[in-house]
């Protein structure tokens, strides 16, 4: 099993990172892929100490829609700073999590859309997949996922919480989706009905980590030991196995992000 997407390298886990990767391993989740926020130099730097932990790490690096105004007056800065990163790391797979959110839009529609833009632009010159973050901005996101001739080595829609039609959209564009501790909560009914609908090959498994735990470790600190519990809560929608369910993602994850 493996956790496609968490912040392992947050302060939140400076003081125990070494037991939180022995509760992962233990717990059957053989790596991660840690996202890094480019602009953030620290959070860069602790990187390197969570692959020497946990050598089944893979990173992600780009710059989060909440940080795009740093980049307003040249968005194109963003794309050459994720560049720089991933180009420099033999542990970097995807370029994200990049996209839009207008829920508290950080920064202006327009400037987000511009990092965004730059962004997908690198991701298509060094064919690298993308791991995308969209909050109440679908239209937007289809829009400019769609520009360029569509030709991204792969697309993950992370922590998704959209509804069926906007998952059908997604599947039909040919993205992946990603399920977070949210489809464990009882009263995502919603979100249920796309862990349902999603094709094996086509799913995803999260923690978010630190963000989102899961029942039942709703309002602490989320972590990627936890991600079995998603998978759980998916297995059990869909009437399939654990198993069936771990499998699929480990080989979807491996599909995008490379062994």
């Amino acid at each position: 099993m493996i956790d496609s997407h968490c912040h392992l390298a947050g302060e939140e886990f400076q003081p125990d990172l070494t037991d939180v990767v022995a509760r992962a391993v233990a717990g059957g989740v053989s790596g991660s892929l840690v996202i890094i926020a480019a602009e953030d130099e620290q959070e860069y730097l602790r990187s390197a100490d969570v692959i020497a932990v946990w050598p089944g790490v893979r990173l992600s690096i780009g710059v989060h829609p909440h940080a795009a105004g740093r980049f307003a007056d040249n968005p194109a800065r963003a794309a050459s700073l994720v560049e720089t990163r991933v180009s420099g790391n033999s542990s970097a797979r995807a370029v994200g999590e990049i996209g839009l959110d207008y829920h508290y839009e950080f920064a202006p529609k327009d400037v987000q859309q511009e990092v965004f833009r730059a962004q997908l632009g690198l991701a298509r010159r060094a064919r690298l997949p993308v791991v995308i973050h969209t909050r109440e901005a679908e239209e937007d996101t289809f829009r400019i996922l769609a520009e360029g001739g569509g030709d991204l080595v792969a697309c993950v829609l992370h922590c998704f919480t959209g509804d069926r039609a906007m998952a059908r959209r997604a599947l039909d564009a040919g993205y992946y989706i990603s399920l977070a501790g949210i489809v464990t909560f009882p009263r995502a009914v919603e979100l249920h009905e796309v862990a349902k609908i999603v094709p094996l090959d086509r799913l995803l498994i999260e923690t978010d980590s630190p963000f989102l735990a899961p029942v039942p470790h709703r309002g602490k600190r989320n972590e990627p030991a936890h991600v079995v519990r998603v998978a759980e809560a998916i297995a059990q929608l869909r009437g399939v196995s654990l198993e069936a369910v771990a499998d699929a993602t480990l080989a979807n994850f491996e599909r995008v992000f490379g062994p």
